[in-house]
Parts: structure tokens; sequence; C-alpha cells
């Protein structure tokens, strides 16, 4: 995606080399899909008792044992994670459906079977729709100069004091990440970087500390809206889900309480980068060419941006979701010729497939009566609320920083959804599901101890500027602050039944 920024073929080449290490054949990788295949066979054919769950069908068996293939799929990364998706969707329409194999879905010898229209519909979940809403707003912007525009005049007023401009950097940047993919606005921003990074001394931290900005930023920007990032879109379909919790958390309330943490954490962030790489040129000229087209598409565009955002935000008055609203834009464009078919390829359609898969899990969990038959079985109401809180955010920030974070929030909400429903009120000390689930989408943002942890971290680390040790630093001492603060936020919001 977005291709025009100078700086994206490093993302491209990032990308390449994770592929080539993945499918690269030789006897690590060979040891890792042996020890997922016989995981994966061990539990789909081992006997139920041994399971410690009641009324345990043939069918719920093969669900654990899909879920087991998944989680070692995304953590091991033997293949991409959207093929993994892939993966689940067809095992479970294969052998837990009923448009499966014949003889391998009898419902009398296995159990109530999934609907395979309801396993193939988790790919037009209506929370797809606001990711595909999502990229298709960054698309016309990226193609209209739109947000290069807005770069301009959004910098302009930080002038060219270096702290400022460092501050400026980290506040647009973060903004652009609460509607943009993350990625893209992290190649944009550093492309804009590239000619201050030669006006200042190399003698200096200057540099590290404006290529350091750029991913922070992006990172945390992305806990502001529920399009920032895709763990904010799956926590947010398990929280509003007709059948699940069924919270109706909106737009705007996400907006409420994320936004002004995310301002207060980008300022946090400011301080530390002075304090850790401090300037040694005072000032530096800041220039940032190309601008936004003149034209129909581009006020067109500007338009539609800006009714977008007032529809979502006021999603609680105008009874529009916000799932709804994301295809307006998408409307919209497509009928004034802003976008075309060619556009429609840049949409990530391996982020997509990779929430789809997730979602897949989470019905086949709750469909095939797994997650109720658990609930009977294991006494998750003597569990500690805290314990479920602290301990799920721990392994969400631990995976994160080493597998995408869209797969471990993939993995955990509809665990972490099925163990809080079975809690009831004894989660309301901590605030209630929405502390617990939310909280996890905190601490996979705030993940980024390592240039692998995020394309935005491996793109300022491409530059040069930046060594692993200093990225570490920076990435912890953040991503705990991030979580604290994140933490006691959705607490004091649940306890006040504000969520």
């Amino acid at each position: 995606m977005f291709h025009i920024y100078e700086g994206f073929h490093l993302v491209d080449t990032y990308h390449k080399m994770r592929h080539q290490r993945k499918y690269n054949p030789d006897t690590k990788r060979a040891i890792k899909i042996a020890l997922v295949i016989l995981v994966t066979l061990g539990l789909w054919n081992m006997p139920s008792e041994w399971f410690g769950i009641e009324n345990l069908t043939v069918i719920q068996q093969r669900v654990i044992a899909i879920f087991a293939f998944a989680t070692l799929m995304w953590i091991l990364e033997i293949v991409s994670s959207w093929a993994t998706s892939v993966a689940i969707i067809v095992l479970m329409l294969l052998f837990c459906s009923d448009s499966g194999i014949a003889p391998m879905v009898n419902e009398a010898e296995v159990g109530k079977l999934l609907s395979y229209k309801g396993v193939m519909a988790s790919f037009a979940d209506p929370v797809i729709m606001l990711f595909i809403g999502g990229f298709v707003l960054a698309i016309a912007a990226t193609k209209t100069g739109l947000d290069a525009q807005l770069a301009k005049v959004l910098l302009k007023p930080f002038g060219t004091r270096s702290e400022m401009v460092l501050l400026g950097f980290l506040l647009v940047t973060g903004l652009f990440s609460m509607f943009v993919s993350n990625t893209a606005t992290a190649a944009m921003m550093l492309t804009f970087l590239t000619p201050v990074f030669r006006q200042l001394p190399p003698e200096g931290k200057g540099r590290i500390a404006l290529a350091m900005s750029i991913p922070v930023a992006a990172n945390l920007g992305g806990m502001g809206t529920p399009i920032g990032t895709p763990p904010n879109n799956i926590a947010l379909k398990y929280l509003n889900d007709p059948e699940g919790l069924n919270m109706g958390l909106g737009f705007g309330q996400w907006m409420m309480f994320m936004f002004p943490l995310v301002v207060v954490l980008l300022f946090i962030s400011w301080r530390l980068l002075l304090k850790f790489f401090p300037f040694t040129q005072k000032t530096v000229e800041l220039k940032i060419d190309g601008g936004m087209e003149k034209g129909f598409q581009s006020w067109v565009v500007v338009v539609t941006f800006i009714v977008t955002i007032l529809l979502w935000l006021s999603d609680r008055f105008t009874g529009i979701n916000a799932n709804t609203v994301a295809l307006i834009p998408f409307c919209v464009f497509a009928l004034t010729g802003v976008i075309n078919k060619r556009d429609l390829e840049q949409i990530n359609w391996s982020v997509i497939w990779m929430v789809a898969g997730g979602f897949a899990l989470g019905y086949g969990l709750n469909a095939s009566g797994l997650a109720a038959n658990a609930v009977e079985s294991i006494p998750f109401g003597e569990f500690s609320p805290l314990l479920i809180l602290l301990l799920g955010g721990a392994i969400c920030y631990l995976l994160s920083n080493f597998i995408s974070n869209s797969a471990t929030a993939a993995l955990l909400m509809p665990i972490l959804a099925i163990v809080c429903g079975a809690m009831g009120d004894k989660l309301a000390p901590i605030g209630g599901t929405g502390t617990v689930l939310i909280g996890v989408a905190i601490a996979a943002s705030s993940a980024m101890i390592l240039p692998i942890s995020t394309p935005p971290n491996a793109l300022a680390f491409a530059t040069g500027y930046v060594k692993q040790n200093e990225m570490a630093k920076m990435g912890i001492i953040m991503g705990i602050i991030s979580m604290v603060l994140g933490f006691g936020l959705v607490y004091l919001m649940g306890t006040l039944h504000i969520l």
C-alpha cells in the first residue's frame, strides 16, 4: 500500500525478508511444522475425557485442536499470519461444519455442527466493514495528497526549535495513526524527516530522537480510535456482539477516553526522548514537498473525511453505528471516481483475512457449544479479577513484541470474552469485561521493544540512526507507562460505569 512514499520500499524489503525467513526450507522450519502436526493430531485424537470438560463432543474437540493449531502457527510464524487464518476457516468448513466431508460430519456421531454460512460470514463481519472503510479513507487521502497537505499544515505551527519540531512529529504522527495505517503513516513521516536528518550533526543524538519519535507515536496513536489498529477492532467486535457482551460501545465513546490517554502518552514520550537523546543543534528548517491536488475529487475527499469522522463521533445521537458509517466513504468515493478497481488492490487484504480467521475461531468456540461446556466445567468464577486483567495484558504484551499484534488479539480476545462472561459480576471490582478486553488492546499497541515488533519500528531501525538497544530502552519504558496509565484509565471508566 501507499507506494508513492520514497521510504516505503523499506516496508517492502522488511516484508520480503520476513516472508523468506518463514518459507525458507530448513531443519528448524521442518521441526516447527512437525511440532504443529504432532500437537494438532494429538489433540484431535485424544480421548475426550482427558480434557476435563464434561459432555465434550467430537466437534468441540476438533475446535480445540484447530485452536491449538492456530496458536502454534501464529506464535512460531511458520507461514504468514493471514495464511494461517485461511487454514483455520478451511479446516472448520471441512471437519466441523454442515458442509464438511460427509463421513466426518455425521451429526448423530460427532455432535452439533457449525453452520458453514456462519464460518464464511466471519469474512463479512460488520467489524470487517470498519476495516475496509478505514483502508478506503486512507487510500483516498494518499491518492489526493490530503495526508501530505495536512502534515504540512499541522507541522507548521511548531516552528523551527528542535524540541518543538520533535513534538510536532510526535503529535502529527499520533493523530494520523488514529485514522491511517500506522505503517503508511511511519513511511510518510520518515520521508518528511529525511532532509531534517541531513541538517543535524552526526555526533548529536537529535537524529535518534526524531527517528524514534515516528514508531513510538505511530504505535501509541493507534490506541485512539477503533480503526487505529486491528486489536481495537477485534476488542470492539467482542464487546458489542449482540449474542455476547452487547455493550454497545461506540466510536465516539471509545475516543472519549482513549484520545486523552494518547495525548498524555505522546507528551510523556516527548520528554523521555529529549532526556535520552538530547539535541545539540537548537533549530532545524522543516521543508515538506508535495500537497493536495486541486480539483473536484480532492474536495470530495475532504468533505467525506469530515462527515465520516463527525458521524463516527456522534454515533450515539445519529443511531448509525461505526461499521455502517465506514461504508459511506466507500460508496461516495466509488460513485465519484475517487477510487477505482486498481485502488481496491491496495486494501490490506492480508490483515482482513488475519482478523477473519480470529473471528472464525471465536465463532467455532461459541457455536459448537464448547464455550458453554468450558464455562460449566472450569470454575472461572473463582478466578481473581485482577489476575485475569494482569495475565491477559502481560501475555498480549509479550506475544505482540514477537508476532503480529493482530494474531495475538485474535487468539486472546475470544478466550477472554468467554472467561469474562463466565465471571459475570465478579469483574465489577476492576470495572467489568470492558476493562479486560480494552486492556488487552492497549497492551498490543504498547509492544514496541524490537525492530520486528511492528513495521514502524522496522522502518525507523532501517534508517540506520537507531540501534536495537536504544529502541528496546524506549520501548520498554513507554510500554510499561502506557499499560499502567491505560489499565488505570479503563479501570476508572469501568468503575464509574462510563464503559
